[in-house]
């Protein structure tokens, strides 16, 4: 039974009318009402299929189906619901959609796997609300600290804790949100490239070898706010000026020979006190720095540091530094690879081996289970904007490798199994 393309285009629809905000495209950010509303309707379609259902913590949804043979741990897969301002429909919801769809065609077929399967949907993967990515998925790899709880706020100054229990949440259960490893075979993550590279080879799947880690600074220049017209040019404490400065260092850096591979990006950008007619008081921004090298990704971060406090000296201005996030790279077992690379050649899918530049929750989770992440073509290579798009035959193909790769890990399994038995 191959998922059909419409019904996977039909469930991305009906999650992407969840949204908040009159602007286009989708906007569910962390640990919100409409977050929790999209996990709800997901957790409903796992639980018609009979599987069983609960709501950890920290708002990861996880959803498991027994396997054969009691005791083994499970073969996972998942990835998440929130996302950024205004964005698209497809980033991390592919990979939910295709954890459904996944479960759909094991129950319809009645196809037997030996592992259970477990089905996760995380909780806060972006970062756009509280400056840390894969909140849920760091707590299940029991990386979330509870000083985070109290130390993550967002724009408005709500605390990552207060956000979590105003949605119904237990964040002083944190610890019980921590997976043991021991549970766990193995997890793939089914996700949307956010790139051209598979769109302009003309390939099917993408195989991700290594996972770029991020380190996040928040910056803050503080001038003088002053009359723009009263104040002489050679008597200013301009932030903005600054900060403009520093934002063009960070290009530079990471546009450098010796730094190919490495992204510097300034997202977010606050001046104050906004009028057209005073001086820039103050600016804060933000930079995330991001590599497959994590001694390279923290040398240009400090570089950027280095250079933003020697233009606030020379232009007589402050400049304070909050460090937001700091995440290496991650290199995901080879042995899962080999697992993604042979469902791929069984079913006449083109494939290539490639790193991913942007972060994802298995990246999280592979400290505690084994994981392996899956690629399907993005038009354009957009992302994070409301005009992403992924075909739905594309997102079919996934599923298809994905679900193959799944069932190879469970046989694998029980071919281990086997040959131990007989040497015993």
């Amino acid at each position: 039974m191959r998922n059909d393309p419409d019904e996977v285009w039909q469930r991305l629809q009906r999650i992407a009318q969840i949204t908040t905000g009159s602007g286009p495209g989708v906007t569910r950010l962390a640990y919100t009402e409409s977050e929790r509303e999209a996990h709800r309707l997901v957790a409903g379609w796992f639980e018609e299929l009979g599987l069983q259902v609960y709501t950890d913590p920290v708002g990861n949804t996880i959803a498991e189906r027994a396997g054969q043979v009691p005791g083994l741990p499970a073969i996972g897969t998942g990835s998440h619901l929130d996302s950024v301002p205004e964005a698209g429909r497809f980033d991390g919801i592919v990979g939910v959609v295709a954890a459904v769809e996944v479960a759909r065609r094991l129950v319809g077929e009645g196809i037997e796997h030996a592992h259970p399967f477990r089905f996760v949907v995380f909780a806060a993967e972006e970062g756009a609300r509280f400056g840390q990515a894969c909140i849920g998925s760091k707590a299940a790899a029991g990386q979330l600290t509870t000083a985070a709880l109290d130390e993550l706020q967002d724009a408005g100054g709500v605390k990552l804790g207060d956000a979590m229990r105003a949605v119904g949440l237990s964040p002083d259960r944190l610890a019980e949100a921590a997976w043991d490893g021991k549970d766990w075979a193995g997890f793939v993550e089914l996700h949307i490239e956010q790139g051209q590279v598979l769109e302009t080879a003309g390939t099917s799947i993408g195989l991700v070898d290594v996972v770029s880690g991020s380190t996040r600074l928040e910056l803050t220049v503080r001038g003088q706010a002053s009359h723009t017209g009263g104040t002489p040019m050679h008597l200013r404490s301009d932030a903005l000026a600054a900060a403009a400065e520093v934002v063009l260092t960070v290009e530079e850096l990471a546009n450098r020979p010796q730094c190919r591979g490495t992204r510097a990006t300034v997202g977010r950008l606050v001046v104050e006190p906004g009028s057209i007619t005073t001086i820039p008081g103050t600016v804060t921004f933000a930079v995330d720095v991001r590599d497959v090298d994590s001694d390279r990704q923290r040398a240009v971060a400090a570089e950027i540091i280095d250079a933003a406090r020697s233009v606030g000296a020379r232009r007589d201005v402050l400049v304070d530094l909050r460090l937001l996030a700091d995440t290496s790279p991650v290199v995901l077992p080879a042995r899962l690879r080999q697992l993604t690379t042979r469902a791929c050649r069984d079913l006449g899918l083109s494939y290539r081996t490639m790193p991913s530049g942007a972060s994802h929750d298995c990246q999280m989770i592979n400290a505690v289970v084994p994981s392996a992440l899956i690629f399907v073509p993005s038009r354009s290579g957009l992302s994070h904007v409301h005009t992403e798009w992924t075909e739905p035959a594309q997102i079919v193909a996934g599923i298809d490798a994905l679900a193959a790769s799944m069932l190879l890990m469970d046989a694998k399994s029980r071919s281990i199994r086997v040959r131990t038995a007989r040497a015993a």
